[in-house]
């Protein structure tokens, strides 16, 4: 179990294999983590797909448009939508993308982050400078690790349950 010292800024992941605990990083990437919040608190990551897992990299999830479908053609999408919220703009920092660091997704455009993120499973440090890292896993990665691979995968693990420590 996680020591959470700031639960209105810790999340709480429910993936099939258990809980992941999320330690979001205010002081670094303020409007990154009240997208988080705001998304968690509404309900919208819920039971979202992880559309984009590459083995050695990272997994991405998050697309709340496209990734709570079941048929294919929405999983086919998944990926390139978000929320009705508008982009945020990037806060990029120099904190590295190390294993297990939350990072914004996005397109070409670094102020196109939305509602998609990515965990990385290992340091992945050409990312760093280029995309927001918003927060750290500080328990529960195994269960991210056992995340399924693929680009879709073809049976993809979802986000269960995203909520705000604060809120639980």
């Amino acid at each position: 179990m996680a020591d959470i010292t700031d639960p209105e800024n810790t999340i709480i992941m429910e993936l099939k294999g258990g809980a992941v605990t999320i330690q979001l990083l205010p002081d670094v990437a303020p409007q990154h983590c009240e997208r988080m919040k705001e998304l968690a608190r509404s309900g919208q990551y819920d039971n979202v797909a992880f559309h984009r897992v590459i083995d050695g990299f990272m997994a991405q999830t998050g697309d709340v448009q496209h990734g709570d479908m079941e048929d294919g053609f929405n999983l086919r999408m998944a990926g390139t939508g978000g929320s009705d919220l508008p982009n945020v703009p990037a806060e990029f920092s120099k904190i590295p993308h190390a294993r297990g660091s939350l990072g914004a997704a996005r397109s070409a455009n670094p102020d196109s982050a939305n509602s998609q993120f990515f965990i990385n499973f290992k340091d992945n440090d050409f990312l760093n400078g280029q995309y927001t890292v918003y927060g750290q896993v500080i328990a529960g990665m195994e269960h991210v690790d056992a995340i399924a691979r693929g680009e879709p995968p073809a049976e993809p693990d979802r986000m269960i349950s995203v909520k705000v420590a604060a809120d639980v």
